[in-house]
């Protein structure tokens, strides 16, 4: 039985103490606050166990989420018990230097997960069966958002998943909240205000077929936004 989500936001958020008063507040917030964490545990969603490449990565909150799910189900859970999706090895890239070191801060214990700092559409991305481009790509502009989704697909073996969380731009007034929100959140850790580029949720999935992928949604905005998540795989 997978621990409850409260109990793993808790223990997830706990080892960003160390990376200061706001690195921990803010871990705090996202984890408890996204459903995309919850979703993620999902039954199918994400391999067993898996190589992760987490484009955008911040301070690295996939990586520690996991972790912490695998520790609290290890500690609590009967040995028949399903376990949450393990991590093999997780490389995470970030354009802002600050919240790479706050991850590196809190996620030293773990030998097997990167941080890099750099920018996702010209950095080399290694294997991974899992990649993961979380509220990314509208801060990208189209031409890079489709050489890096062709990108990532020349890399993906037959079983490999791409999971990504984009915002549906034909949503109206949910898709103008999920924005806002998401430049206020950029305002905040690097002082200005970004650029962005949306698409209607039917050209980001026509988008996808074009590039070779089958894939499916589910929604994954919370209340009052336009959020979608979409698993996409090499079709």
């Amino acid at each position: 039985m997978t621990p409850a989500i409260p109990q793993i936001a808790t223990e997830a958020a706990a080892a960003y103490r160390r990376a200061g008063p706001w690195a921990y507040r803010f871990a705090r917030g996202k984890l408890s606050g996204d459903p995309l964490f919850a979703a993620l545990l999902a039954p199918g969603l994400l391999p067993a166990r898996a190589r992760y490449l987490d484009l955008g990565c911040g301070q690295g909150l996939l990586a520690a989420w996991l972790l912490a799910a695998a520790r609290l189900h290890a500690r609590r859970s009967p040995a028949a018990d399903a376990p949450p999706p393990a991590i093999a090895r997780y490389h995470g890239i970030e354009l802002l230097d600050a919240a790479v070191r706050r991850g590196r801060i809190a996620l030293a214990d773990h030998p097997f997960v990167t941080l890099e700092s750099g920018d996702a559409t010209a950095a080399p991305l290694p294997p991974a069966d899992v990649v993961c481009l979380i509220d990314v790509l509208h801060y990208i502009p189209a031409a890079s958002q489709e050489a890096l989704l062709a990108r990532i697909r020349s890399g993906l073996a037959g079983d490999g998943r791409l999971l990504l969380r984009v915002g549906d731009a034909a949503a109206g007034l949910p898709y103008r909240l999920s924005r806002w929100t998401d430049s206020l959140v950029v305002l905040a850790h690097s002082g200005r205000l970004p650029r962005l580029h949306g698409r209607p949720l039917a050209d980001w999935l026509a988008l996808l077929r074009q590039l070779g992928y089958r894939s499916e949604t589910r929604p994954m905005g919370g209340a009052g936004f336009a959020n979608v998540l979409i698993l996409a795989e090499p079709d």
